[in-house]
């Protein structure tokens, strides 16, 4: 992998992601070679044209002592959106946790999301914070299939273990099922396995983007041939996810738990929560 580092005007940036303030992206790139991964349009906008997304990663220099807390007090502060805050060299590097550091004592709402194990190593730091929550994103519980998918990130049950952990320090935990492939995604399953120390569960579906498709596409063809077909009705009608949500909606209120849809088609347009 190509590491470099790069100045960065602001580390708090504003977001356009509705019900989010700002986000901290400690890092451009990502190791963990997701094949749907979204965040892969900032190639154009970060002098990485022609480089392959997985290939290289932008470690950003801040003074992060210029973080003034109180500022964001009574904002969403979302960590991250087009990285993950918590990727292996992390731990080398400390970037997420000294940004935290740096923020303790706002009043901001903090929410973490990661697909990453190592984020317990800053469990001491979450419980310094009035309002943090702590997510990790999943898809499915098949350990083989995840790691077509998401080849470098943790293993299923290592993101459950750590949301178990992190419940049982008292933080406020959630399960994002995303991306939530059809006939694939047992969101059920999911469920049933951590319910016990998850306050709230968020659902996203499979997006279809130029710089995806094929990936995708592959995969679901050497893995799953007898989806090819259902695959192409998905990415060619949106109406197709409406009997999933319906699902997911009927499920949830059937067992009282808390839920939020985000199905949305490059976008964040269509929300559902209770």
């Amino acid at each position: 992998m190509k590491i470099r580092f790069k100045e960065a005007k602001s580390i708090v940036t504003k977001s356009n992601i509705p019900g989010i303030d700002y986000v901290i992206n400690p890092y451009i790139g990502c190791q963990h070679g997701c094949i749907y991964c979204y965040a892969e349009f900032m190639k154009r906008f970060t002098d990485h044209k022609g480089e392959n997304w997985g290939d290289f990663l932008d470690i950003k220099n801040y003074s992060i002592e210029k973080i003034q807390p109180e500022k964001y007090d009574g904002k969403t502060i979302l960590l991250s959106s087009v990285t993950d805050p918590y990727i292996p060299l992390e731990l080398k590097y400390k970037k997420t946790r000294m940004i935290l550091e740096h923020l303790i004592g706002t009043k901001a709402k903090i929410s973490i999301l990661t697909k990453s194990k190592f984020a317990k190593r800053d469990i001491d730091i979450f419980k310094k914070f009035d309002n943090l929550e702590f997510g990790i994103s999943i898809s499915n519980l098949n350990e083989k299939f995840t790691r077509i998918i998401e080849p470098l990130a943790s293993k299923p049950i290592e993101r459950l273990n750590l949301i178990k952990e992190l419940h049982n320090n008292g933080i406020k935990t959630y399960i994002f099922i995303s991306p939530f492939f059809p006939h694939i995604t047992d969101f059920q399953s999911i469920i049933e396995h951590s319910v016990e120390y998850t306050d709230y569960f968020m659902f996203e579906n499979l997006n279809f983007r130029p710089h995806n498709i094929s990936r995708i596409f592959n995969t679901i063809e050497k893995y799953y041939p007898n989806l090819i077909k259902t695959y192409r009705d998905f990415q060619n009608n949106n109406l197709n996810w409406d009997p999933i949500k319906a699902n997911i909606i009927d499920y949830c209120k059937n067992k009282g738990i808390q839920y939020s849809i985000e199905f949305h088609h490059g976008g964040f347009s269509k929300k559902n929560k209770n």
